[in-house]
């Protein structure tokens, strides 16, 4: 089992250490047939021509902007969602859940043309809105998340809450927000860190330097240079970096979160 347990640990670590490793190489120690895990000569200022290939701060910025203009809104109404599935008494409720999780079976590059005419149409491609829209009014697999941690809450509780003149809104911002504390840690990290590492949507919407977000940016140094891989190795660390700051921060959120949801769930 350490064996397996090793090997398991071992292919997902070894992409972010030959990342790490190959930033301070020469371009052709990285892209040579010869496997070399050290650089002979580390050129540690592949990651001062990364700020100067890319705006690094204007994607940071965009990035951030998408992060803070979808995770609250996308994490409250997901979790107001969730608690009409959960709490309220609904005809169908059941059928109606199966349905829109159902929309989790459709890939994204499905909808991917329809989605960018009407962008287009609308004016906003080339803008961040096309990336924070659709959070705006939930996502089906974080009210998935939620409906297993509600259902686990005693509905006492809420019965209490309606005798005292406590209306469905007041009982969900009173009472179910406060004790959804470590499954919305866990999802906020999920969401952060999808959002940050997105590339596909980010490189269909956004053409202009202005309004790309890092990982477009980092794509577009690789284009513009494909010999130049280790500054696109020191960019990708520069942009990883980040979550490993909030991972090591939110990691017992993230754990307990993940542990209540399997355990009540």
């Amino acid at each position: 089992v350490y064996i397996f347990l090793v090997a398991v640990c071992f292919t997902c670590l070894f992409p972010f250490v030959w990342m790490l490793l190959s930033s301070v190489k020469e371009p052709y120690e990285v892209n040579s047939l010869t496997l070399t895990f050290f650089a002979r000569d580390p050129q540690w200022h592949n990651y001062a021509d990364v700020f100067s290939q890319m705006n690094m701060l204007v994607g940071f910025l965009n990035t951030m902007i998408v992060e803070i203009g979808t995770i609250p809104v996308c994490v409250f109404v997901s979790g107001l969602s969730a608690f009409a599935f959960s709490k309220m008494e609904l005809r169908h409720r059941n059928v109606h859940l199966m349905v829109q999780l159902s929309a989790l079976m459709i890939p994204y590059a499905c909808v991917v043309l329809p989605l960018y005419r009407a962008y287009f149409i609308l004016n906003l491609v080339d803008t961040l809105w096309p990336l924070i829209l659709p959070s705006l009014f939930g996502g089906v697999s974080m009210m998935f998340f939620f409906v297993q941690f509600q259902r686990s809450v005693p509905n006492a509780i809420f019965e209490a809450a309606k005798v005292d003149g406590a209306g469905y809104f007041r009982q969900y911002c009173s009472i179910m927000i406060p004790l959804m504390g470590p499954a919305i840690a866990a999802q906020v990290i999920f969401m952060f860190v999808g959002n940050w590492n997105d590339f596909f949507a980010p490189s269909i919407y956004l053409m202009l330097p202005e309004s790309q977000t890092l990982q477009v940016m980092l794509q577009s140094i690789a284009r513009g240079n494909p010999l130049n891989l280790p500054v696109v190795f020191a960019g990708a660390v520069i942009a990883s970096a980040p979550l490993y700051v909030i991972y090591l921060i939110f990691q017992r959120y993230f754990v307990e979160g993940l542990a209540i949801s399997g355990v009540k769930g």
